[in-house]
This record gives C-alpha cells, sequence and structure tokens, in this order.
C-alpha cells in the first residue's frame, strides 16, 4: 500500500516528483485507465479517491490515486476519519494514493497522524532567497542529476540569478545542457552570464538599494525585474519580509539586546550567524527609519491588489521608501 504525502508550496519541484512517480509505475499505454485525479477540498471528491484506490489496476503496470491540494490535513469529519482509517490498511500493493497540499499539514489532528504513520512524507519548501549556500547546493545537486559540469563559480551566480525559483532553474540548466552538449570542459561564469536570460538583480538586492537610499539603483533593478516577468506582488513580498527582519534586528540592538540567539529568534531567523551580516547591513539606519517602512510597503501591496500598475506603483513607492 504505497502512500505518499507531499506538501510545501515549491509547486514544480513537486510536480517534477509527481512525473517521476508516474512515470516509474504507470504504463503508458493503460494510463487512462490507472491514473486517477481527485480534487482533495470536497468531502465528496476525498470518498470516491478512497473508493477509487481500493481498486486494483487495469492491465498492466499499477493504479495511482492523487488526491490534489487536499484539505484533510487541516481539518476532516469524523465520518470521513473513520472511513480513511478503514481504507488506509486495505490499499492493494500494487495501487499508490499520492496525497498533495501547498499547505503545511497540522501535526494535531487525526487524519494528519494516521497518514503520517503509513506514508512516505516529502516537504517541497521554498529555499528562503537570503540562504545563498542552500540555495547553490540545490544549483549543485540539480546540476549533477542533469550531468552537467559547472566551475564553482558559475555555479554561484546560477544560483544568484535564479534564486528560489525551481522551475527557472531547470530552464536554465536545460539550456546550459544544450550549450554543453558532448563537450566535458566545465561551464564557466561568463558563460552563464551570457546564456542565462536573468541577471543578478533580484529583489534582494532591490532591498538592499531601498535601504542604501540608491534611487537610480533601486529604480533600475524594479525595471528589470518587472521585464523578466518578475510578478510584482513577489518582489513586495520579499520586501516586506526584508525590511521587517531589519527592523526587529534593529529594534533589539537599540534596546540593548546581545545575545545573537535571542535577535535570532525574535525575527524568525533560523541561523544566529546571519544577525552578524544583517547588523552591518542596518548599521546607518535607525529602528524608526526601518519600521516607517513598513507602512508604504502594505500600501503599495493593497495598490497592486486593487489594480495598479506594478511598474508604476512600484516605482512611486520606491522613491517614497529611499526617501524615508
Amino acid at each position: 500500500m504505497p502512500i505518499y504525502l507531499y506538501w510545501g508550496e515549491d509547486d514544480f519541484a513537486m510536480n517534477q516528483a509527481i512525473t517521476t512517480l508516474k512515470e516509474d509505475n504507470l504504463d503508458r499505454d493503460w494510463i487512462q485507465f490507472n491514473f486517477d485525479k481527485f480534487v482533495g477540498d470536497k468531502e465528496d471528491s476525498i470518498l470516491s479517491a478512497l473508493m477509487q484506490v481500493m481498486t486494483p489496476p487495469f492491465g498492466s503496470g499499477d493504479r495511482i490515486v492523487w488526491l490534489f491540494e487536499t484539505n484533510i490535513f487541516q481539518s476532516c469529519s469524523e465520518e470521513l476519519l473513520t472511513q480513511l482509517q478503514r481504507t488506509i490498511t486495505q490499499i492493494p500493493d500494487n495501487t499508490h494514493f499520492l496525497l498533495t497540499s501547498s499547505k503545511k499539514p497540522d501535526a494535531r489532528i487525526k487524519s494528519t497522524k494516521l497518514i503520517n504513520k503509513y506514508a512516505k512524507v516529502v516537504e517541497f519548501a521554498l529555499i528562503s532567497p537570503w540562504q545563498t549556500e542552500i540555495l547553490i547546493k540545490k544549483v549543485e545537486e540539480v546540476a549533477q542529476e542533469k550531468q552537467i559540469n559547472l566551475t564553482p563559480s558559475a555555479i554561484k551566480i546560477l544560483a544568484s540569478c535564479v534564486g528560489n525559483d525551481s522551475r527557472l532553474l531547470w530552464q536554465e540548466l536545460e539550456k546550459l545542457a544544450i550549450y554543453q552538449g558532448n563537450n566535458k570542459q566545465p561551464i564557466d561564469e561568463e558563460t552563464v552570464k551570457s546564456l542565462v536570460n536573468v541577471s543578478t538583480q533580484n529583489s534582494l538586492q532591490l532591498a538592499q538599494a531601498i535601504l542604501d537610499r540608491n534611487i537610480p539603483s533601486a529604480l533600475e533593478l524594479v525595471t528589470d525585474l518587472i521585464t523578466l516577468n518578475e510578478p510584482a506582488l513577489r518582489i513586495v513580498a520579499t520586501l516586506v519580509g526584508q525590511f521587517r527582519t531589519w527592523a526587529i534586528v534593529k529594534t533589539m540592538i537599540e534596546s540593548g539586546e546581545k545575545d545573537e540567539k535571542k535577535i535570532a529568534e525574535s525575527a524568525d531567523i533560523s541561523n544566529p550567524k546571519r544577525i552578524y551580516f544583517l547588523k552591518q547591513e542596518i548599521k546607518n539606519r535607525s529602528s524608526k527609519e526601518l519600521l516607517s517602512s513598513l507602512p508604504i510597503l502594505l500600501e503599495l501591496e493593497a495598490g497592486l491588489k486593487l489594480g495598479a500598475d506594478p511598474l508604476n506603483i512600484l516605482e512611486t513607492k520606491i522613491i517614497e521608501l529611499c526617501n524615508v
């Protein structure tokens, strides 16, 4: 009874894993009979999936029943839980039950505990943009998987270019694979710069330009990001997260706190060593200035959600932020 729980916000990486699961277990000639996908946010649809998962596959190959974007890990009625308990141990060995959700399962509820007991659980979390070492490691792993030879400096520049966008990483590595062909010489930094569409400009660099009150650089960065089809709300989300972190860290420093672990805990930073670098970034800004930036960012977010032109409102608010 193979059972899988895939969850997280990195939908591209999750879909890659689902594709692999299908390729490994389904016979292409029988896929229309042995692959079923059910929407997972309605109880009747979930019950239908539980009935289907008990059906042996037709022809050759296994069966996969996919319960897509399910909410049973956030709430589950007693009736549904009872049916889940009855079904979970009776699933045939050649039927694979896949449950996916973008939300983190609530570990406190019975349905989550039940599935965790039997399922292979895989998290597909987006890497935080500032976690450069993890982003670099991710590039290394995917490059090795695709058998692409990159120099260390090329790996670093590619990680800077694509950030935590798994889809973009795969697209750019496919392009580099075509360029490399049968040539075993490692691809260097200059080649990556010439072939990769995304420049090293990203939302974190935009936040730093705003912090430095560098209006020309900030406006150039936001224009490049919009030109490269970076979603405006994603840009704002990164800015909000960065300025919130800066504000918390600066506020605690000004209050006299010296314990970097306590500062990191308050700012929701997993690695206390990062505090040293944050201190350097905000040494010339006060907590009052940083806190004053947050309402402007909220106004920017609200404007975008109300339909304002992304580039116009971003430019206006970025100038305002630089002048705080």
